[in-house]
C-alpha cells in the first residue's frame, strides 16, 4: 500500500517478525491441509464431472482443469521442450566457432521451428503482420503505428477468419499456439513500432528488417513470452561477449538454473495431484459448501498455482536468454507476499510491467502532469491489457478492479505524503506504529487483490461467491481472521522489501 523506501521503513523486534512468520506460514499449510481433505472427501464426485486423470504418482488423481498448464506442459513434451533445447544448442554452437553468426542462426532456427509447429500458414500469418506494421512504421507516426499494430491484434476475434485458421489444423491446440503466439509478437511489433518512430535507426531498412525478424521470431520468448523491449534485445544482442556474465554461460549455470525449474515443475505438479483446486472453483455447489478453512485454502492455492506455474513458463526461456547474453526480466515474485496492486504488477510479470510503463503510461503523461492524467494512463494500460487476454466479460471486471486497486493505492501515497500529513504523522506516531498501521491498510488491499486474481483465474462466479461468504455472510466469523493473516502477510512482505539489495 506504501512505496516507502527501505530507509524509511522502522524495524520490529525480532519475536514479532517471528509471530508474524509462524502464523503465515501455519495458516498456509493449514488452509492447504483443509483443501486437500476436501478434495479427497470429493473426489468420485469431482472425477465424475471434471478432468482428473490417474496421477503420475501412484495412488494419486491429477487435476487437468487447469488449461495453461496442460496445454503448454502437452505442448512441451510433444516439441517445445526439444526445440528450446535445440535453440541453446545451436547458440552455443555458433558463439564458440562464429559469434558474428550467431544472430543470423538464431533468426533461421526460430523461423524453422516456429514452421515445424505452425506450419508455413500460420507463419505467414506472422510474416504478414511483421511487414504490414514495418511499413507503416516507417511512416515515424505513432498514433498510426498503433492503429495499425491493434488492427492487426484485432483479427484475433474475427470470427470468420478464426474458423479460416481453425481449418488449417487438426486439433484446437495448435490453433491455440498460433493465437497465443499473434498476441505475443504483437506486443514485440508495437515496441518495434514505437521505438523506430521514436529514434530511428541509422542503418538501412535491410538491417532494421533483419534485426525484427530476429526480435520476433526469437525463440525462447516466441510462444509465451516472457517480453522484453526490441531496444533492449537490440543493444543486448550486439554487445561484446567480454561485457557479458560469463558465469550465465557455463554448464554450473545450466545445471542449477535446470534443476531449479524441475523443482518448480514438481512443486507445481505436486500441488495438482493433492489439491483439486482448479475442479473446485469451475462448480459453485462445491464453492458453496467448501468449509471456511478449506475456502481460503483454495484462494491460497489458485494464486500460488499461478505463481509457480510462471515460474516454470518462464524460467527455461528466461535460463536461455540468459546464455544468449540477454537480460530477461525477473521471474515473478511469490504472491504471498505481495501486499499492494502497484506491487503485484511490478514484480509478477516484470516484462509486461515495464512494457507498459514505456509504450502506454509514460507516453499518455503518468504521474507527471497530476492525479487526473495518472488515472487516464493507467486506465488505458489496463484497458490495453484486458483487450490483449481477449476482453471477456470477466477480464472487464478484473482490469476495472486492478485500475481502482492502483488509483486508491496513488491517491492514498499522495495524501500521506503531503507535507500537512506527514508532519502530523511524524509528530503523533512512533515509526513502528506507523509500520503497522501501513500493513493494516495493506491488508484490505491485499484481500481485494486476491478477489481481482480470484475473477481473473476463476471467473465472475468464482469472485463473487468468495464476495458473498467471506464479506456478505462471514464479516465476522471469516473476514475479519482472514484481514488478521493478510496483515501477517503484509509484514513479511514489509520485511522482505527491507532487505539490504
Amino acid at each position: 500500500m506504501t512505496s516507502k523506501s527501505k530507509a524509511q521503513l522502522a524495524p520490529l523486534p525480532r519475536t514479532e517478525i517471528l509471530a508474524y512468520w509462524v502464523l503465515s506460514l501455519g495458516s498456509h499449510l493449514y488452509s492447504f491441509y483443509q483443501l486437500h481433505r476436501f478434495s479427497k472427501e470429493h473426489e468420485a464426485g469431482l472425477e465424475r464431472g471434471f478432468q482428473l486423470e490417474k496421477g503420475l504418482v501412484k495412488g494419486f488423481k491429477r487435476d487437468l482443469s487447469d488449461f495453461e498448464w496442460s496445454f503448454w506442459t502437452e505442448w512441451a513434451k510433444k516439441s517445445l521442450l526439444w526445440t528450446l533445447i535445440g535453440h541453446g544448442v545451436i547458440s552455443r554452437l555458433t558463439s564458440i566457432f562464429n559469434p558474428k553468426f550467431r544472430v543470423p542462426a538464431l533468426t533461421i532456427y526460430g523461423l524453422l521451428a516456429a514452421s515445424s509447429v505452425l506450419g508455413i500458414k500460420g507463419v505467414s500469418v506472422l510474416l504478414v503482420h511483421v511487414g504490414l506494421s514495418f511499413s507503416v512504421a516507417q511512416l515515424q507516426k505513432p498514433a498510426l503505428s498503433w492503429c495499425c499494430n491493434l488492427l492487426l491484434l484485432s483479427t484475433l476475434h474475427i470470427h470468420p477468419l478464426q474458423e479460416i485458421q481453425r481449418g488449417w489444423y487438426k486439433t484446437e491446440e495448435e490453433y491455440y499456439l498460433l493465437v497465443f503466439s499473434v498476441a505475443v509478437c504483437g506486443l514485440r511489433l508495437i515496441s518495434f513500432s514505437l521505438e523506430h518512430c521514436w529514434s530511428p535507426a541509422d542503418s538501412g531498412g535491410a538491417v532494421q528488417l533483419g534485426w525484427l525478424f530476429s526480435y520476433t521470431f526469437y525463440h525462447p520468448f516466441f510462444y509465451n513470452g516472457p517480453i522484453i523491449s526490441y531496444r533492449d534485445y537490440t543493444e543486448q544482442m550486439q554487445r561484446p561477449a567480454e561485457e557479458c556474465d560469463g558465469d550465465k554461460s557455463g554448464a554450473i549455470y545450466l545445471v542449477l538454473r535446470s534443476g531449479r525449474i524441475i523443482l518448480w515443475w514438481c512443486l507445481a505438479e505436486y500441488m495438482i495431484h493433492v489439491m483439486y483446486m482448479h475442479s473446485i472453483q469451475s462448480n459453485e455447489t462445491y464453492l458453496e459448501i467448501l468449509p471456511p478453512w478449506a475456502l481460503g485454502g483454495l484462494a491460497l492455492a489458485l494464486v500460488q498455482f499461478f505463481f509457480v506455474k510462471y515460474l516454470v513458463l518462464f524460467g527455461f526461456p528466461s535460463m536461455l536468454a540468459s546464455m544468449d547474453q540477454l537480460v530477461p526480466p525477473k521471474l515473478p515474485r511469490c504472491v504471498s507476499i505481495m501486499y499492494s496492486f502497484t506491487g503485484m504488477w511490478r514484480h509478477f510479470d516484470a516484462g509486461l510491467y515495464r512494457w507498459l510503463i514505456r509504450y502506454i503510461y509514460v507516453p499518455l503523461g503518468g504521474s507527471r502532469h497530476g492525479l487526473l492524467y495518472q488515472m487516464l494512463s493507467t486506465g488505458l494500460a489496463f484497458g490495453f491489457v484486458c483487450l490483449w487476454h481477449g476482453g471477456h466479460d470477466y477480464l472487464r471486471y478484473w482490469a476495472l478492479m486492478n485500475w481502482a486497486g492502483v488509483v486508491v493505492e496513488s491517491t492514498l501515497k499522495s495524501v500521506f505524503a503531503s507535507s500537512y500529513i506527514h508532519s502530523i504523522v511524524k509528530r503523533n506516531v512512533s515509526p513502528a506504529i506507523e509500520r503497522r498501521c501501513i500493513a493494516l491498510l495493506s491488508a484490505f488491499s491485499t484481500a481485494m487483490l486476491i478477489l481481482s486474481n480470484l475473477v481473473f483465474l476463476g471467473g465472475i462466479h468464482v469472485g463473487r461467491i468468495f464476495w458473498k461468504r467471506v464479506f456478505v455472510q462471514g464479516w465476522s466469523n471469516i473476514a475479519l481472521p482472514m484481514l488478521a493473516f493478510l496483515y501477517c502477510f503484509a509484514q513479511i512482505g514489509l520485511e522482505w522489501n527491507s532487505r539490504p539489495p
